[in-house]
């Protein structure tokens, strides 16, 4: 459960941040996956709610956004959003794509006071 192991990274960067900021509580913490990134979103979020237990995030909301895939032709520089993981340009056929947004995963925002 590889979402174990982001949750804790996760944690640990919003409780630096919040000890940078002097932040005495995390209220929300806003993060974004790609959908190639392959974290089911329930199972994070449980995983992340376990990691921060009894410290100043115990109780933050966590929103998280998914990032669709979006491809590049290669052949012939066409951009589109992959729909039911189909691979090929949509607009040429060809099989020489590249990826350009889909794989990430980062933190948007921090809230507390």
């Amino acid at each position: 459960m590889h979402e174990l192991q982001i949750a804790e990274e996760l944690a640990g960067i919003v409780l630096e941040v919040a000890a940078n900021e002097h932040l005495s509580k995390v209220s929300r913490v806003n993060v974004s996956f790609g959908q190639l990134a392959g974290v089911v979103p329930e199972l994070f979020e449980t995983a992340f709610q376990v990691t921060v237990a009894g410290t100043i995030a115990e109780n933050a909301a966590l929103e998280i956004e998914t990032i669709p895939v979006k491809l590049k032709c290669s052949s012939c520089n066409a951009e589109y959003q992959v729909k039911e993981n189909n691979f090929v340009c949509e607009n040429c056929g060809s099989f020489e794509i590249e990826i350009i947004s889909g794989r990430e995963m980062y933190v948007k925002s921090i809230e507390g006071e």
